[in-house]
């Protein structure tokens, strides 16, 4: 065998681990988190994740891809998830051989098809007119959900039964890991057929409708099908979305097609950050555990929720995602380590404003919301405070004065650590040392 040979036979393997590495990678992730987490709170909040990834990533479809903002994204999750429990309860009483597994199929049908209804309609406009039209179709879908009982089940919704549907090898879907195991294929599947969808034509040209509609247009395609097409397909992963939602939850009420519910999704993609497509799993998994963890410790969790957003609106526009990206070159070149002692020293002030910050919000909460009934005593962090006193307000202010002060001060060394990390010299100090 010749050397050119032999060098392609080896490069083979190496190029399709390459490939498709990241998507062994996620597989046996998904496989092996239950035997680290093996809690059922643990296995319940890994099974959330797994359906907010997928329905985080069909609302990117519309909004990081093509440029969309939709305030109505829940319509199509919540409507896959009440066919998806129709169908189990039809099934269930008919005894039809039809498994749990392709239940979600039936979720992201319903999604499907009122994704390509309203989606005539509303891809009709771009901008403001898109988005107002996608607020008025969710209010609309929100509205009938307490009005046609028959299909909605009014406010207590419709329940079902995952266990007495067709036993498939022997599972019946009962424990919660095997549901959890369930969601894992579903969304391990969903998350690989997008991004196979963002490396074909028809993705690129969502990300040129998004960027440059009239140049898109002056080539010959129709922005419009190009929205519908993608509006379609948003609707059909996050009616599968919802489809898992349903046999996860045994549940499914009018909260999931509501206002509430799509603003949920849009935190998750924009906090992610909706110029990647990782970004909106890495929103999905942060803005599920702040809600398991932050809904046991606080009150006032939904404004903790809000004061992350403003902040990335303001100060992180590309979300989590556009920050680990920002440190991607210097991981390449060998320089991320040049910004690590100015980060260490931003640590201080930034704890100080954290903490004077949670401090004022809990004082506050507990002063306005539970003193009347619960009295003046607040538990934070251990220490007995008292919400009426000067001491906990006082604190918190202070805190918080002190870490912006110390943050203005010592924002300027870790921007000229960045630079002097990503410049060219750096690089070269680098080669040279090796």
């Amino acid at each position: 065998m010749s050397t050119n040979a032999m060098a392609t036979t080896t490069s083979q393997p190496l190029d399709l681990l390459k490939r498709y590495g990241i998507w062994i990678a996620a597989a046996v992730l998904i496989v092996v988190l239950p035997k680290i987490f093996t809690s059922g709170a643990a296995l319940t909040t890994m099974s959330l994740m797994g359906i907010m990834i997928v329905f985080s990533l069909s609302y990117n479809m519309l909004l990081g891809q093509t440029g969309m903002l939709s305030f109505g994204h829940a319509v199509y999750y919540g409507l896959g998830g009440f066919l998806a429990v129709h169908a189990m309860n039809m099934i269930a009483a008919d005894k039809l051989p039809i498994p749990l597994p392709v239940i979600p199929l039936a979720g992201g049908f319903m999604g499907l098809l009122f994704g390509i209804i309203f989606g005539a309609v509303s891809t009709r406009r771009a901008g403001t007119a898109f988005a107002m039209i996608s607020l008025g179709l969710g209010e609309l879908i929100a509205s009938l959900s307490l009005i046609l009982r028959g299909f909605f089940g009014g406010e207590e919704g419709i329940t079902a039964n995952r266990t007495k549907m067709l036993t498939l090898f022997g599972v019946r879907f009962g424990p919660q890991i095997e549901v959890y195991y369930l969601i894992g294929a579903w969304c391990l599947v969903c998350v690989a057929l997008m991004y196979a969808f963002t490396r074909t034509p028809l993705g690129r040209m969502c990300n040129a409708v998004r960027d440059n509609p009239e140049r898109a247009e002056f080539i010959g395609y129709s922005t419009q099908m190009v929205r519908f097409i993608t509006f379609s397909l948003a609707g059909f992963f996050a009616g599968i979305a919802g489809g898992l939602a349903a046999i996860n939850f045994e549940l499914m009420n009018a909260v999931n097609v509501s206002g509430a519910q799509s603003g949920v999704v849009l935190l998750m993609a924009y906090i992610g950050g909706v110029g990647h497509f990782f970004g909106p799993i890495l929103g999905a998994i942060l803005v599920v555990l702040l809600q398991v963890m932050l809904s046991d410790v606080t009150g006032a969790w939904m404004l903790y929720f809000g004061l992350i957003f403003i902040l990335m609106v303001m100060y992180a526009p590309g979300g989590l995602a556009g920050l680990v990206m920002l440190h991607a070159p210097l991981w390449r070149n060998n320089t991320l380590h040049h910004v690590l002692p100015a980060y260490a020293l931003m640590a201080g002030p930034a704890f100080l404003l954290l903490g004077g910050t949670v401090l004022l919000i809990e004082t506050a909460h507990h002063q306005l919301v539970r003193a009347a009934t619960e009295g003046p005593a607040m538990h934070f962090f251990g220490l007995t405070l008292q919400s009426n006193s000067v001491i906990p307000w006082a604190t918190a202010l202070i805190a918080i004065a002190v870490g912006l002060l110390l943050g203005r001060r010592f924002a300027p060394r870790l921007v000229e650590a960045f630079h002097e990390a990503s410049s060219p010299a750096a690089q070269l100090g680098r080669i040279g040392g090796a």
